[in-house]
């Protein structure tokens, strides 16, 4: 008996024993491999099963057939997703009336895309499709919102930006008690767990801070991180993804954070911030995509900034960006492993490092 119908064909676990992988010791090795031998490491947190909000499925059609769900392990065709431990209950039962409006759309004709993110106010969907939309498809997309409580729409063909087809209220995630509109598609950390996880553990992490210190945040989204950190210091926020940012500052105006939180457009695997730019920061906080950081390290390690928290979905990656903190004569002040992708190898993680004293 294994843990889903869907064990062994669908790509999405590579373990059928959630402990089967020792996610303590991912973490453990890749500072090692990073030069930090004897590194404080936390307990593992364990985000509960059936808490992710954000899924990306695959859709194709075989003439009547929609299959929706993730690919197979090792291979481009899709497992029709029937059951799933890891996702909110709250979505499962909207895949059945998504199959039947992908089967009615003339936009969609071979392959294309569902992205669920489950909002506070219900699911945001963005429907990614290889065709234009036509305006009997428009019309079905607003019925099944309303049918399924759905606050927003979004429709893109390929790759184009999206486009609302219809907003039934302000799609909202609060983020340390800032409502933000996250963009369609947008990128959540997968659980409110895991997210409450990494923010105990990032701010468990800062200096000692007076009011007028100043965080530099890198890769910081749509203020995940941002909000939380601004109850602290003044945040300067860098982020490359034009929509998380209009997002950002959108809230910001809103809530009247202006002189405590600021967020600029940057691709940092382009232009890293310069050395000079995060010089008397009290800290930098990262959480940086799944390839790392490796364009903006060594900026970092120039700054000389005598706190950096690296937020990682990537031991691998993790390594290799930390290792020249390492020779720059940082030290690992804690490490704090979660399990925020059961039954994967996958392993999100807080490091926190200081210089001096």
């Amino acid at each position: 008996m294994t843990h889903c119908q869907h064990y062994g064909i669908c790509g999405g676990c590579a373990v059928d024993d959630r402990h089967a992988i020792d996610k303590f010791s991912l973490l453990q090795d890749a500072l090692a491999r990073a030069g930090f031998l004897d590194a404080p490491v936390a307990p593992l947190v364990e985000v509960p099963l059936a808490t992710r909000r954000r899924v990306d499925l695959a859709a194709t059609r075989k003439g009547t057939d929609i299959l929706l769900g993730l690919h197979k392990a090792r291979g481009a065709d899709v497992v029709d997703m029937r059951e799933c431990v890891l996702l909110l209950p709250a979505i499962l039962p909207l895949l059945p009336p998504l199959r039947d409006l992908l089967r009615s759309l003339q936009a969609f004709r071979r392959a294309g895309s569902v992205v669920i993110n489950y909002l506070d106010n219900g699911p945001d969907i963005l429907l990614r499709m290889d065709a234009e939309f036509t305006l009997p498809d428009r019309r079905r997309i607003i019925d099944f919102a309303k049918a399924h409580g759905a606050p927003r729409i979004g429709i893109a063909v390929g790759n184009d930006v999206p486009e609302p087809a219809i907003i039934l209220a302000n799609p909202v995630v609060d983020f340390s008690g800032v409502k933000v509109e996250p963009p369609p598609g947008g990128f959540l950390q997968a659980s409110r767990e895991g997210e409450a996880a990494i923010l105990g553990a990032v701010l468990a992490g800062l200096p000692k801070l007076a009011a007028k210190s100043r965080v530099v945040e890198l890769f910081a989204g749509c203020g995940t991180l941002s909000f939380a950190l601004a109850q602290h210091a003044r945040v300067e926020a860098y982020e490359g993804d034009e929509a998380a940012v209009a997002a950002a500052e959108k809230a910001i105006r809103a809530q009247n954070l202006t002189g405590r939180v600021s967020i600029a457009r940057r691709d940092l695997h382009r232009r890293p911030l310069q050395a000079a730019e995060m010089a008397k920061a009290a800290a930098v906080v990262l959480d940086p995509p799944f390839a790392g950081a490796a364009a903006q390290m060594r900026f970092i390690v120039a700054s000389n900034v005598p706190r950096v928290i690296y937020v990682s979905c990537n031991p691998e990656a993790l390594a290799n960006d930390i290792s020249l903190l390492r020779r720059a004569e940082y030290s690992v002040l804690s490490a704090t492993p979660i399990d925020q992708f059961p039954f994967s190898e996958n392993l999100e993680s807080v490091v926190v490092l200081g210089k001096g004293k």
